[in-house]
């Protein structure tokens, strides 16, 4: 093996070790209802679909000294092709087609000696670019590559990248896999152990782990309950981080907080998707599924576990489920919500909510699409299955994560706020 290749791959072990924690122990939910099917307008037929799988290789092309690999979870790249002396042509393809435009890529690139080169990426023909590179090096944040190294963009674009020996990570969003998300989740539970209980919703089509944080304080009997979900669609990254601050500010030590959870229990699920995240996925599932349009009959073992889980809690628990936020990622900050509010449990909620929130962010404007839903998703089955409150909490592919944390943090105080206020 050349030595610079195996030097890089040396390096890049070490640069992806915080994605290679071991998984923590979790409680299994022995007992399984059967689910109910959910009558939507518009059927969507989620029955498995076969999957492409990368070929996972390190790539040389040793006459221009430069080197690629997709070798880690939650890398994308099906080819790596030179085009001229400083041009590679970095193929990217679905896990499956029809899919819709989320063109996601993550992969490690280097050289042996230090140079400038463009990046010619290649999508199938009706799919384009979508996301500005970010770019990690060892010991470093990540940083979005600047507008003026984007030489071309949509369909055919080309970016200009400075490499050298040390392994690079070039990524269409920060890359975040199962194993980071569980460290994460264990972060959340360390010192809260009497009231944050981490359990399994069951297992992924490839057997991976659907982590769920169950809290309460006190007894969980009659408790209202709130349900937040995130991930069923691996690249959008910024709804992650938004559910992050959202999961991370409700757990904080304030007197509010020991009040919402003296009132109220959550469910909180931070990976729905964990097969699509850890293989690089576009969009779908082990199943080559959108798992939001499989919220009516449950092929999928995902949609079926979590929703499994959820009603297994709720009859458990004797609470009834009140609100449900699926946090998502879109081209800008959205909130899509149902029209049909009067038959839920909090016929007032979302306009006392986003009230709130234009009233706590500065110069902020809520951006409401207001429609029940036609076609399986979170925010039907709310509706639908259990008279709640559906919201799909969409966060911009590029809004700054400053604002992000601002948002995911005063809506979840204004959630608490309102809802504790409305138990009294």
């Amino acid at each position: 093996m050349h030595f610079s290749i195996k030097t890089s791959i040396e390096a890049y072990k070490l640069f992806l070790v915080l994605h290679l924690i071991s998984t923590p122990f979790v409680f299994e939910m022995d007992a399984q209802t059967a689910l109910k099917e959910v009558y939507f307008p518009k059927s969507v037929n989620t029955i498995s679909r076969s999957i492409s799988f990368q070929n996972k290789q390190t790539f040389e092309l040793t006459d221009i000294g430069i080197y690629a690999s997709n070798e880690f979870q939650g890398a994308r790249l099906n080819d790596f092709k030179k085009l001229n002396d400083s041009t590679v042509a970095v193929f990217i393809e679905p896990e499956n087609i029809p899919i819709n435009n989320s063109a996601y890529y993550s992969f490690l690139i280097w050289a042996e000696s230090e140079k400038e080169i463009y990046l010619n990426f290649k999508y199938p023909s009706k799919y384009k670019h979508r996301y500005r590179p970010k770019i990690k090096r060892v010991d470093h944040g990540w940083k979005k590559l600047k507008k003026k190294d984007v030489i071309k963009d949509g369909n055919g674009a080309i970016i200009k990248i400075h490499v050298d020996k040390t392994p690079i990570l070039v990524s269409a969003q920060e890359l975040s896999t199962s194993k980071a998300t569980e460290k994460w989740i264990n972060t959340l539970v360390s010192g809260r152990e009497d009231y944050v209980h981490l359990l399994s919703a069951g297992k992924s089509k490839f057997q991976r782990n659907i982590p769920v944080l169950d809290i309460y304080k006190g007894s969980k009997q009659g408790k209202p309950i709130v349900v937040l979900l995130t991930r069923q669609h691996p690249p959008e990254i910024t709804g992650f981080f938004a559910y992050q601050f959202f999961l991370e500010t409700i757990l904080e030590e304030s007197e509010l907080s020991k009040t919402f959870f003296e009132k109220y229990r959550v469910l909180a699920f931070p990976i729905v998707n964990p097969d699509g995240v850890d293989l690089g996925h576009w969009r779908h599932n082990g199943g080559g599924v959108d798992l939001n349009r499989d919220w009516a009959v449950f092929n999928q073992p995902e949609t079926r576990n979590v929703a499994t889980f959820i009603t297994n809690s709720k009859n458990d628990g004797g609470g009834k489920i009140i609100l449900g936020l699926d946090f998502h990622s879109t081209y800008k900050d959205i909130f899509y919500t149902n029209k049909t509010r009067a038959k839920t449990a909090m016929p007032n909620f979302i306009p006392q909510w986003f009230k709130s929130l234009e009233k706590n962010i500065p110069n902020y404007e809520v951006n409401e699409n207001k429609n029940d839903s036609k076609t399986p998703n979170t925010k039907g089955w709310f509706l639908y299955g259990h008279d709640a409150v559906g919201i799909t909490y969409e966060i911009g592919d590029s809004t700054p994560k400053r604002k992000i944390k601002l948002i995911g943090k005063v809506s979840a105080l204004e959630m608490m706020r309102i809802l504790v206020e409305n138990s009294e």
